[in-house]
């Protein structure tokens, strides 16, 4: 029997379409989605039968693992509970998205061992683990209500082509899918990149929609310091942390991205584009630094999500944070570690500003430490 196939396009209530799609997946049915990157068949984790199926069907290498398409990062590490703190910031930094996180998956308690035996070595073959958040609205809707996790594949039938088009998945397939929803070409048309997370590192399996120079970026560690305005005590800590940082990495400070770390401040209230306070750049002259570039910048949903770190002045700036963004609780930390606060030097003379700085410098080794190891590799955890 011909697949059925379903246009997006002309369909007057998606959600239909999207019960359509849950109720087949439950029946153990093969069923084609569009995605941002290109069409994948997909059946539901917790059908032994369809996972071996959609791995016969996709013709992918035996040793490769499917992908699990999961609703979000921190869904992620219910089924890799040892995700480390590289692939927690590509999870967060890329997903939605198109890339394939692939990692080891050996820990007892991950939701993948709640799956079917024969569904597991289906899905994860020695040990890897392929995971994805897809950007697409309705396979993110059809997660939403499906029990369990869905199983995705591309549709391109095992050789290096891939199907771009409904047509192109029926042309392949024909009557061995169910369901076929059709939402016209996909966006990009290439494969996503497939990633391997290493020991505080990462492989690159497949280069798809993001490039290696994109990803390498992704993965730099991102430390913000936070203060109100963003013109005086947060870009005092945001130059004299690099130069401290650079001085534990040996290497200039203009060498700090090579190396695999951003260092920027932003403030809770702070305006667009303002310059920082003449006395904090006379104050950081005297330690070599310079702030008549500084432009501050107020702190944003996609600071927040991409930041590893966000080390804050005072008290009241951690909890505002932590108010407004509470998933964003584990990274939001207070500079000083006895709990005291950096008092703003604001409209003082220059030696408020001197007795600032020290302050602040007397608690930034505690944070290159956290950072970074003996052996100038990356330490720091989101757990920590």
């Amino acid at each position: 029997m011909p697949p059925r196939v379903i246009d997006l396009r002309n369909n007057e209530d998606p959600r239909d379409v999207v019960h359509l799609a849950v109720q087949a997946l439950a029946e153990g049915k093969i069923v084609a989605f569009p995605t941002e990157t290109v069409y994948v068949l997909a059946a539901a984790g917790l059908k032994e039968s369809a996972v071996t199926r959609l791995r016969s069907l996709a013709g992918i290498d035996p040793k490769s693992p499917l992908t699990l398409a999961v609703k979000s990062a921190d869904e992620a590490i219910d089924y890799v509970p040892t995700l480390d703190a590289l692939g927690r910031r590509l999870a967060r930094r890329c997903w939605p998205g198109p890339v394939t996180l692939v990692v080891d998956n050996h820990h007892p308690d991950g939701l993948l061992q709640q799956l079917p035996k024969g569904a597991q070595q289906a899905i994860a073959p020695h040990g890897k683990l392929g995971l994805r958040v897809p950007a697409h609205p309705i396979i993110q809707d059809v997660l939403r209500l499906t029990a369990g996790p869905i199983v995705m594949a591309g549709a391109g039938g095992g050789d290096s082509s891939q199907a771009v088009t409904a047509a192109g998945v029926a042309q392949r397939h024909g009557d061995l899918v169910q369901l076929i929803i059709d939402d016209g070409p996909c966006r990009f048309g290439r494969p996503s990149s497939a990633v391997q997370i290493n020991s505080g590192g990462f492989e690159m399996l497949r280069e798809g929609v993001v490039s290696l120079q994109t990803l390498k970026r992704l993965a730099s560690a991102m430390v913000f310091f936070v203060c109100t305005g963003n013109t005086c005590r947060s870009p005092m800590a945001e130059v004299l942390f690099r130069q401290r940082l650079a001085k534990r990495l040996e290497c200039s400070i203009d060498q700090l991205e090579e190396h695999g770390y951003v260092v920027m401040s932003a403030g809770i209230a702070a305006m667009m584009g303002g310059r920082a306070a003449a006395e904090a750049h006379a104050v950081v002259s005297e330690y070599g630094l310079d702030l008549r570039n500084h432009e501050s910048q107020p702190l944003t949903d996609s600071i927040v999500r991409n930041a590893d770190l966000m080390i804050t002045m005072t008290r009241s700036h951690r909890h505002a944070i932590i108010a407004e963004w509470p998933e964003a609780a584990p990274r939001v930390k207070l500079l000083c570690k006895k709990g005291g606060d950096v008092a703003d030097p604001i409209g003082g003379p220059i030696e408020a500003y001197r007795r600032c700085a020290e302050q602040i410098g007397a608690e930034l080794d505690f944070w290159v430490n956290e950072l970074v190891g003996p052996a100038g590799e990356q330490i720091m955890n989101e757990k920590h």
